[in-house]
C-alpha cells in the first residue's frame, strides 16, 4: 500500500517538474515577441516575474521532494517515538501541531525569499520584518487555539464512531462553512483594517449595483491591502449576514468608478449564475472522495510507516498524501472555474460596459505584472481563471494589433484565428 502512494508522489513530482520546465521555456520565448495586453516594459517585466517566481517553484519542488521522503523514511517514526501520550485526541493535537510547525520551518525559506527578495525586486510587497513576525504571531495563535480544537474534534470522531469518514467529512465541511462566515470579521480584528468607503458617491454606485442583481451584503468596505502588498483586488467575503464587498485600497486608487463597477459587476455574475454555491458543492464532493480514500486505509499502509492505525497516523498521513489527490484533481475543478469566469465575464461586461471591463482587466494585468501567455499543460494544471489572451478574446478584444503580435505569435505559438 505504501508503495502505491510513493509511485503516486513520484509522478506527481515528474508531472509537477516538467509542466514548470515547459512553462518557463514558453514564457522566456514568448516575452521577447512584441508585447500584447501589457505596456512593453511592463511585459518583459511580468515575463521575468514569471520565469523567476516558476524558478523558485522548481526549487521548492525538489525539496519538498526531499522532505517527503524524510518524512516517510524514519521523520514520522522518529516523532512518534517523542510524543508518548495515552488519550487518542491529545497524542493527535500534538503530533499534528508539531508535525505542521516543522513542515512551516522547514518552508521558511521559500517564504522569506519570496516575500522579501523576489517580490520586492519587482515593486510587488511591502512588508516589513515587524509585520510579518506580528502577522506570523497571530496565525499561530489562532492555528494552535482553533486548529488544535478541530484536530481534537476529527481524531474523537475516528476514536468513537463507526464509518468515522462520513462523520468527519461531515465535521470538516460544516467548520469550513462557518470559517467562511467568521473569517471576515476575525481579518478585520487580528491582520487588516477594514473601513467603510470615504467615497459615497462611489458607494452609492455599488450599492446601486447590488440592488440590481439582488445582492445582500453587510457592507462596502475598503482594506488597506498596500500595507502589505500592491497588488490590485477586489473580493466578496463571508458568508450569510457576514457578506461584504471589499476592495483594496490599491484598486481604488488606481481604477475609474466604470472601471471598479465592472469588476465588481464580475463578481457579481459568479453570485447571479450561482457559482458560490456550485463551488461549495464541489468542495464537498472532492472532499467526501479524500474521506472515503483516507478513512478505508488498510494496517499495511500504517505498519509500513512504522506508526499505529490510530487517529494522530490518519490525520498526518491524510495531510502528507492528499496534495497528491489534489494535484490530480484539481485539472477538472479548474476547468468548471475557467467556464464560470467567462461565463462572469459576460455578465459583468453586461451589467457595466464591455469597454470598461476591458480597461479593468488591463490595469489589472499591468499593475499585478500578470504575463498574458502560457503553456496549454500549465494551463490545464494549474490556472482557475483563463489566460488573459483568451479572456480578451471572448470579450471580443484583439490582443494582437499592437506592433503585428498577432502574426508573430501564430507563427511560433500556433494561435488559432
Amino acid at each position: 500500500m505504501l508503495e502505491i502512494f510513493v509511485i503516486a508522489y513520484c509522478l506527481y513530482f515528474i508531472v509537477n517538474i516538467y509542466t514548470s520546465f515547459m512553462q518557463v521555456g514558453f514564457v522566456s520565448k514568448a516575452k521577447n515577441m512584441p508585447a500584447i495586453i501589457l505596456e512593453d516594459s511592463k511585459y518583459l517585466e511580468a515575463g521575468n516575474y514569471s520565469i523567476e517566481k516558476e524558478k523558485v517553484s522548481i526549487l521548492s519542488t525538489f525539496y519538498d521532494f526531499v522532505i517527503f521522503m524524510l518524512w516517510i523514511g524514519f521523520g514520522l517514526k522518529f516523532l512518534d517515538s517523542l510524543i508518548v501520550v495515552d488519550q487518542g485526541w491529545l497524542k493527535a493535537i500534538l503530533f499534528i501541531d508539531a508535525f505542521i510547525i516543522i513542515n512551516w520551518i522547514l518552508s521558511l525559506p521559500f517564504e522569506l525569499y519570496t516575500t522579501f527578495k523576489l517580490d520586492k525586486k519587482y515593486g510587488f510587497s511591502n512588508m516589513t520584518p515587524a509585520l510579518y513576525i506580528k502577522d506570523t504571531i497571530k496565525s499561530a495563535i489562532l492555528f494552535l487555539v482553533f486548529g488544535s480544537l478541530i484536530i481534537a474534534g476529527i481524531a474523537l470522531i475516528i476514536e468513537n464512531l463507526p464509518l468515522w469518514w462520513i462523520w468527519g467529512f461531515v465535521f470538516i465541511f460544516a467548520v469550513i462553512i462557518l470559517i467562511n462566515m467568521i473569517y471576515p470579521l476575525v481579518r478585520d480584528k487580528m491582520f487588516d483594517k477594514f473601513e467603510l468607503l470615504k467615497d459615497k458617491e462611489l458607494e452609492s454606485k455599488i450599492e446601486k449595483l447590488l440592488d440590481e442583481v439582488g445582492f445582500k451584503s453587510s457592507g462596502v468596505f475598503s482594506v488597506d491591502a498596500s500595507k502589505r502588498d500592491n497588488r490590485l483586488n477586489a473580493y466578496f467575503g463571508g458568508l450569510g449576514s457576514t457578506k461584504r464587498v471589499v476592495l483594496f485600497d490599491t484598486l481604488i486608487q488606481k481604477l475609474t468608478h466604470n472601471e471598479l463597477l465592472a469588476v465588481l459587476g464580475h463578481e457579481l455574475g459568479h453570485f447571479k449564475n450561482g457559482d458560490i454555491l456550485k463551488n461549495i458543492g464541489i468542495m464537498g464532493i472532492v472532499m467526501f472522495i479524500f474521506f472515503a480514500i483516507f478513512g478505508n486505509l488498510n494496517d499495511e499502509l500504517f505498519l509500513g510507516l512504522s506508526l499505529n492505525n490510530e487517529p494522530y497516523a490518519i490525520i498526518a498521513v491524510f495531510l502528507l498524501f492528499s496534495p497528491i489527490l489534489s494535484f490530480f484533481m484539481m485539472p477538472l475543478v479548474s476547468l468548471i472555474s475557467r467556464h464560470n469566469e467567462y461565463a462572469a465575464d459576460e455578465f459583468g461586461s453586461n451589467l457595466q460596459s464591455k469597454d470598461d471591463l476591458v480597461n479593468a482587466l488591463l490595469k489589472l494585468a499591468n499593475e499585478n505584472k500578470s504575463f498574458p501567455l502560457s503553456h496549454p499543460l500549465y494551463v490545464f494544471f494549474y490556472y482557475s481563471h483563463p489566460p488573459l489572451v483568451e479572456r480578451f478574446k471572448e470579450l471580443g478584444y484583439d490582443v494582437y494589433k499592437v506592433n503585428n503580435a498577432k502574426e508573430a505569435m501564430k507563427d511560433d505559438f500556433k494561435i488559432d484565428e
